[in-house]
């Protein structure tokens, strides 16, 4: 089913994106936004505030064609290094854009989450995501998750310490220990893992982010900074993903038999692992 109507206030949706096949969960590394500044000669906080009009586009891209979640690497453990001038603007521009756009949040259902270690975050930085999170908490619409001080290689580190524990507290069993035990102990276990990751500004790498979720996820590499990644850009990535035949380990026929019986989603469950309950939140 593919649908290009649209209202005065709403842009037409593409003609060949078929809406039936869209991601549920999109992730974002949320890259280039300082160099596009330099490139201009302008300071990097400039690509920062630029970059957050790509959120908004992208945000309602994501509403229009029905994503279920969207994860924004917002900012990672090792940018806690760069400068402090830069680190400050960060966490302001960040409670800004959480004040400001919490209305139209609320007007959609959407549902904010955070995933991360928000403990290192300022205190009137913090105060805003829970704040945001508490008021969308009972939303029932798209999940917009913010990775803050947030790193795959932490998240699977914490996750190890409270499954110690849990085993030391005679709660599990280590022998019936599996990936889907292993995967109800990382910070938002109810979601689904990421279908699509789309990474910006011309790099190749996945810089240490959702490291176990995006097992089986699509690459999406652009060559645009993050502050031009607009919604024709989000859209031409959801255009390479369903041009992607999604095997999970198996043959193309495997694939093509089991979307008629089921059988590929069910492949598709236990190659994701998908969580239970428990974990962290």
């Amino acid at each position: 089913m593919t649908s290009s109507s649209s209202t005065a206030d709403e842009p037409a949706l593409h003609p060949e994106i078929d809406l039936d096949h869209v991601p549920r969960h999109v992730a974002i590394i949320m890259d280039g936004n300082g160099r596009w500044a330099v490139d201009r000669a302008l300071e990097r906080n400039a690509g920062h505030r630029e970059g957050i009009e790509s959120v908004r586009e992208v945000i309602r891209a994501c509403r229009d064609y029905g994503v279920e979640v969207l994860t924004l690497y917002a900012f990672s453990i090792e940018n806690w290094n760069r400068p402090k001038g830069e680190v400050s603007e960060l966490m302001r521009l960040l409670e800004e854009y959480l004040e400001t756009e919490l209305a139209e949040v609320m007007e959609h259902g959407a549902q904010v989450r955070s995933i991360g270690r928000l403990d290192r975050l300022p205190p009137s930085t913090r105060r805003a995501v829970e704040h945001a999170v508490a008021e969308t908490a009972g939303n029932q619409g798209m999940k917009l998750v913010f990775a803050l001080s947030y790193g795959g290689r932490t998240e699977l580190v914490d996750a190890a310490r409270r499954l110690a524990r849990d085993a030391e507290l005679g709660k599990i069993d280590p022998e019936g220990i599996d990936e889907k035990a292993f995967a109800s102990y990382l910070y938002a276990a109810d979601l689904p893992d990421p279908d699509l990751l789309i990474r910006t500004g011309a790099e190749q790498r996945v810089s240490n982010f959702l490291l176990w979720q995006i097992a089986y996820a699509e690459l999406h590499l652009s060559e645009r900074m993050w502050p031009d990644f607009r919604r024709a850009e989000f859209e031409a990535a959801i255009l390479d993903y369903q041009r992607r035949e999604r095997r999970f380990g198996l043959t193309s026929e495997q694939v093509r038999d089991g979307e008629q019986g089921g059988a590929s989603e069910s492949v598709a469950s236990s190659a994701r692992g998908e969580a239970g309950e428990g974990g962290a939140s």
